[in-house]
């Protein structure tokens, strides 16, 4: 009974608070119709009870923020003190799934501009009270979360609909098909760090899994379903070019590719634990495809082989000015050992060189 007053309590004051903030927006932005909407509008969004952040408050913040110019940095700037002044769990939780809706939501110009909101310190996700505090058991969740909203704010949804991430410069990297050693170099590593903040707000318990955690954590998935996607083609990518690559970008492959196997296997038990949640099930989930160390193994032995190779290729072709075949047998024996073990069930070609032997001019042979 004591309990039941307690969350009455709570409930009525969070109420007044919100009454409160909604009449100092009216006396702060009395000639800024259109901001004081948007302020009241995020109270609305993050107020004190546990209903989610709905789709007619979400519609109203959009509305006013793109018929409004200047209104994002205001936008950022409402959302970082709501989340900075907060000591309530479900207003800090609300104001993490705001932002992480409006990253989500159809304007691609709000996206952008909420992207430099952040890089210019307007949307500041981080200045929350429960960063350092362990009282509820949900607050870790919600500190991994704001981890993850700092990543993915670094990525941006393209024309396609499919999520990359901006790169130094605002260049964006998906083009996999072309196979650069550059693009591969530099996205894999932000697919990486996009699934480390991914598997670390994997749900521990059933119990745990209360309305505003089971919101937030539907929304990574489905975000960790497409850089998976992004994720896999950049591996397939990079093993097809480890044979291409020189000794020092082959030793950063092959540490890329170990990480990605604890990943990817950590990412599947994630993935399979969900399927057991409630309003989880219905998630289109991608198909996992593990890379076990043997595969990562027998790639290093054979880029380690034609590393030696060539290496006396150059030799011998130095001092006679022509080159010399390498051992025919042992780049078979190196091909045929990888592939039983294809990564990603996706073959890896292994050059064998067929260099023709010149000799001398036979007519300095004949008999004169």
């Amino acid at each position: 009974m004591r309990l039941h007053l307690s969350a009455k309590f709570r409930q009525v004051l969070g109420h007044a608070k919100d009454q409160a903030s909604i009449g100092r927006a009216i006396v702060q932005n009395y000639n800024e119709k259109s901001f004081f909407d948007i302020e009241v509008a995020v109270v609305r969004a993050t107020s004190h009870d546990d209903c989610p952040v709905g789709d007619k408050t979400m519609h109203e913040i959009l509305f006013h923020v793109s018929n409004t110019p200047g209104a994002v940095p205001f936008l950022a700037e409402q959302i970082s003190r709501r989340l900075a002044k907060t000591r309530d769990y479900l207003v800090a939780g609300k104001t993490l799934l705001l932002i992480h809706r409006l990253l989500r939501s159809s304007s691609r110009c709000i996206e952008q501009q909420l992207h430099i909101a952040h890089t210019s310190g307007h949307l500041q996700i981080g200045c929350c009270w429960f960063m350092m505090s362990q009282d509820h058991p949900s607050f870790a969740f919600l500190q991994n979360y704001v981890a993850y909203l700092e990543e993915r704010v670094g990525w941006i949804i393209n024309q396609a609909g499919k999520l990359e991430p901006v790169m130094s410069g605002g260049t964006k990297c998906s083009r996999y098909k072309e196979k650069s050693m550059d693009l591969v170099f530099h996205i894999l590593p932000k697919c990486q760090e996009f699934i480390a903040k991914v598997l670390k707000c994997s749900p521990v318990d059933v119990w745990r899994m209360d309305n505003l955690v089971q919101a937030a954590t539907g929304s990574i998935l489905k975000e960790s379903f497409q850089v998976y996607m992004t994720y896999s083609d950049g591996i397939a990518a990079l093993s097809n070019m480890l044979f291409d690559l020189s000794r020092p970008a082959r030793d950063l492959a092959c540490g890329m590719l170990r990480k990605a196997s604890q990943q990817i296997e950590d990412l599947r038990v994630m993935y399979e634990k969900c399927r057991g949640f409630t309003g989880m099930k219905s998630l289109d989930y991608p198909s996992v495809q593990a890379i076990t160390m043997d595969h990562i193994v027998a790639l290093e032995q054979c880029s380690s082989y034609n590393t030696r190779a060539g290496s006396v290729l150059k030799r011998t072709g130095g001092e006679r000015g022509f080159s010399v075949s390498t051992n025919l047998r042992d780049s078979v024996t190196c091909n045929e050992k990888f592939a039983s073990t294809s990564l990603f069930l996706l073959p890896v070609e292994t050059k064998i060189s067929m260099v023709w032997v010149v000799f001398d001019n036979e007519e300095s042979d004949k008999p004169t």
